[in-house]
């Protein structure tokens, strides 16, 4: 029992420091030919959201290109957290959890 504690602990240490790695991370998103551009962290928060002047009167317009950027940003945020993951091990992580609860 205690080593089952034990473990959970050192996985639950792992998963903040994750999330702390995670937050560093970010990628730009853009659609309109930059008209639109959208910031987004690892934790898949939008942390900034500029448009340019000539788009800000064109609703429809302006809702379209915000959708095609944070979309383009997810994508690319996929791509980078997947070598992140690798990375600092966090898929480890996701297979110890699993471990633990008897999963595997």
């Amino acid at each position: 029992m205690f080593n089952k504690l034990k473990q959970f602990q050192d996985i639950r240490s792992r998963a903040k420091q994750l999330q702390t790695e995670l937050e560093k991370i970010t990628v730009d998103g853009e659609s309109g030919w930059g008209k639109v551009k959208v910031t987004v962290n690892g934790n898949q928060r939008i942390s900034k959201i500029s448009y340019s002047d000539e788009i800000i009167g064109d609703k429809e317009k302006l809702e379209s290109l915000t959708k095609e950027a944070v979309n383009d940003a997810m994508e690319k945020l996929q791509k980078v957290m997947a070598t992140k993951m690798k990375d600092i091990g966090g898929l480890d992580l996701a297979q110890d959890i699993q471990g633990m609860m008897g999963q595997n």
